[in-house]
């Protein structure tokens, strides 16, 4: 098993409050994304999950085992962080070495062959990488770690086109061999978000939304056509963006598209289609709603 539990979690510096009673599960078995813009708490949440920072009120647990000074429910988890935490005078072989003394279901022949594959060269000291086989190397460090929970706060960091496909492909195929928790922190929606099963979306502390994406996606939808009869359609409706470019408008809306509304829609001669998760994600976590 590896499933989180975080009860009334909150996480104060002096006055000012990072995390506001924060209360969630995130279930064993699942590929979470979670979402939200710089500062809203995201890191600092991940942070308190694996213990490096001390929570000012509430609990967090792992297999109903509380977290905090808990080797043995930590060792379940293997958290990537933007930080270069390893020995830089080390080899990248090393490193494997280095890392399986912490992790013994560490796979060291997994390792190789997955630096073999995104071509980073083993013989190189961590120091010597680039930004983008830096990262390449603590995701290799990460998918190999044998861990129950694997934790990725921004793993593409400098990572062209190409190493960002082969990661993702990489982290499923990790993923259907050996179910196991992932956390995905991102800024890149857009190309996580045919992955993701889950997403817990924070802002200014709070936790917006926990759901499923499929779940979170049907619950809006776009409405698009003539600004007068956009502007009919949407007179009474839970609007949370416009965009308008001459005569032509399109909202996004929360709610679920009833017979009523496609008849509406039908008469006024609208189009309606999906909302893309990136787009709802910025529109959920900008302004108020829209009046």
């Amino acid at each position: 098993m590896a499933c989180i539990k975080i009860s009334n979690l909150t996480k104060e510096y002096g006055k000012h409050r990072v995390l506001d009673n924060v209360s969630l599960t995130i279930e064993e078995n699942k590929i979470y994304g979670l979402l939200g813009r710089n500062g809203a708490g995201k890191t600092t949440l991940l942070n308190l999950i694996t213990n490096r920072i001390f929570q000012t009120e509430g609990t967090i647990t792992i297999d109903d085992e509380n977290v905090v000074e808990n080797g043995a429910a930590l060792e379940k988890i293997y958290f990537m962080t933007e930080l270069d935490l390893y020995p830089e005078g080390m080899k990248v072989k090393d490193l494997f070495k280095w890392t399986k003394e912490f992790y013994s279901n560490f796979d060291t022949d997994y390792a190789m062959k997955l630096s073999k594959k995104f071509g980073i060269n083993i013989n190189k000291k961590f120091k010597e990488l680039s930004t983008g086989y830096s990262s390449i190397c603590k995701i290799i460090i990460t998918l190999a770690s044998g861990a129950e929970i694997l934790i990725f706060d921004e793993p593409v960091l400098g990572l062209d086109a190409n190493h960002r496909d082969m990661f993702y492909k990489e982290l499923v195929a990790n993923y259907i061999d050996e179910p196991k928790t992932i956390i995905l922190s991102t800024h890149i929606i857009e190309e996580v978000s045919e992955i993701l099963e889950k997403v817990i979306i924070i802002k200014d502390g709070k936790l917006l939304g926990d759901k499923e994406v499929e779940s979170l996606l049907g619950g809006a939808y776009l409405v698009s056509g003539s600004s007068e009869n956009v502007g009919k359609y949407i007179a009474n409706k839970k609007c949370i963006n416009i965009e308008t470019i001459a005569g032509f408008k399109e909202a996004t809306i929360i709610g679920e598209l009833s017979e009523e509304d496609n008849n509406q829609i039908k008469e006024l001669g609208l189009e309606t289609s999906k909302v893309e998760l990136q787009k709802l994600f910025i529109h959920l976590t900008g302004e108020e709603e829209v009046k």
